[in-house]
């Protein structure tokens, strides 16, 4: 687990990648429209699928788009929409929802105790950190790191990165590897777990 936490340190140049446009908040909500019908108006969506936006880290976000964009993530729901934005485009609409308020969400009472002991403490016999070393204990994530905020996202949304991290079908958290390492010591309930604890996070 030592040496993944050093990773973690070590790589935290690479996930704060700088980018040179400054995103302008009132530019991203009109621009923002087409997302919209997935992610919700303020980018709080009512569809447990579609990942919640508002409150994202704005170079969290700016970084997800831009690789989704170039092909270092799929998500085929995206697939065409963000073939005309420019740079500044991306980063507008990054600002603005990194401005709104994210909703909160209630957690499974039947999975939220092994759910917070996964988060909180991970697993010293699978060499699992816990979550809290980069997403904070409230889940708030670290901005500056573009380590995301996670507090009251969907927890079907969540279940599915956790899985494809594991799976090798979501492989843009860099040459690190570090949410493929981590999400490869979680097994199916414990996916599901920490997911609807992360759901129930305020």
């Amino acid at each position: 687990m030592n040496k993944l936490l050093v990773s973690l340190a070590l790589t935290l140049g690479v996930a704060t990648g700088a980018h040179a446009v400054e995103g302008n908040a009132e530019a991203g909500q009109a621009k923002a429209a087409v997302c919209g019908a997935c992610h919700g108006a303020d980018g709080n969506s009512a569809a447990p699928n579609f990942p919640k936006l508002a409150g994202q880290g704005e170079r969290y976000l700016l970084k997800q788009i831009t690789d989704i964009k170039e092909g270092r993530r799929n998500v085929i729901e995206m697939t065409g929409i963000l073939d005309g934005m420019s740079e500044q485009d991306m980063a507008d609409l990054a600002a603005y929802y990194a401005s709104q308020t994210g909703t909160l969400g209630v957690a499974d009472p039947a999975l939220a105790a092994r759910g917070e002991e996964i988060f909180r403490g991970g697993n010293l016999e699978t060499g699992l950190p816990a979550c809290t070393g980069c997403h904070s204990p409230t889940g708030q994530g670290n901005a500056p790191a573009a380590y995301p905020h996670l507090a009251g996202q969907h927890a079907a949304y969540t279940a599915k990165q956790l899985t494809d991290f594991r799976e090798g079908n979501r492989t843009n958290d860099g040459d690190s590897m570090i949410m493929r390492t981590v999400a490869s010591r979680l097994s199916n309930k414990d996916i599901e777990a920490v997911a609807s604890y992360i759901q129930g996070l305020r």
